[in-house]
């Protein structure tokens, strides 16, 4: 059973959840199209590397929430980028993207090789801390989300253009410091392929519900089994995904049958 106190736990989790999947599965949709599956990957991994420079100098760690804006500044540069090699370098644009994220990751292991808490500060960038998200963080990534949904129910167009990048830089930003970078990747990317090849109605909503399933479910294993929790959510987030693709694309096949 879960009692009072692990539920003070898990609902602020579940709401860091919800929060990154209402403006993931929008932008995951639209990293498939165009075929940039690395960039969720790059982009998370460039903003953790902001957070590693802004840990390692005490100066700028000093500064008000330069755990926000360090990691913003990082992720907005490593968007620009990746937007001028879009231009320049189409044809090989994928593989330029996973060679910026393992440069990204290089980096970030050399600048934490002789941190004697880097190890600890690597494992939270990448697996993040959700169980250990309070109401209080959930403030800033509720507006930005918000602002940045506002943006694209307004203006869809922007998602064709570079503006793509601006948004999912900041989306991608606050992302990582509530759930890690793997989570940031499994949310982007399980939802959508899970709803890729599916041609009916509501498929927006089917990529909701598999992100919430995959959410809830992980999150009450990692809470119950003592899992870690990024961990526990990227799995029910891929047995989501494949069980909501097998079913759908199952209910199709036999629509087709019986027209």
């Amino acid at each position: 059973m879960l009692d009072l106190e692990l539920m003070s736990i898990l609902l602020p989790a579940l709401a860091a959840g919800i929060l990154v999947l209402s403006t993931h599965i929008v932008l995951g949709k639209q990293v498939l199209k165009r075929g940039i599956i690395f960039i969720d990957l790059a982009i998370a991994q460039v903003a953790a590397l902001g957070a590693i420079v802004a840990h390692m100098d005490h100066r700028l760690e000093d500064i008000p929430f330069s755990n926000v804006w360090m990691p913003a500044l990082f992720a907005l540069a490593g968007a620009g980028f990746i937007a001028w090699l879009s231009k320049r370098m189409a044809g090989e644009l994928e593989a330029m993207i996973g060679c910026f994220y393992v440069l990204s990751a290089v980096a970030a292991m050399l600048l934490l090789a002789n941190d004697p808490h880097g190890a600890e500060l690597l494992k939270q960038l990448m697996s993040g801390q959700i169980l250990w998200v309070s109401w209080s963080q959930l403030v800033l990534p509720t507006v930005v989300y918000a602002a940045v949904l506002a943006v694209i129910f307004l203006r869809p167009q922007i998602l064709n253009g570079a503006g793509f990048y601006l948004l999912f830089a900041l989306v991608i930003t606050l992302s990582v410091e509530l759930v890690g970078v793997y989570l940031v990747f499994s949310t982007l990317i399980l939802p959508a392929l899970a709803l890729n090849k599916y041609q009916g109605k509501n498929g927006l909503f089917y990529a909701y519900l598999v992100g919430l399933t995959g959410y809830l479910l992980g999150l009450v294993l990692s809470a119950t089994l003592d899992l870690p929790s990024g961990a526990a959510i990227v799995a029910t987030l891929a047995i989501s995904a494949l069980v909501f693709r097998l079913g759908l694309s199952k209910i199709a096949a036999v629509r087709q049958v019986a027209n």
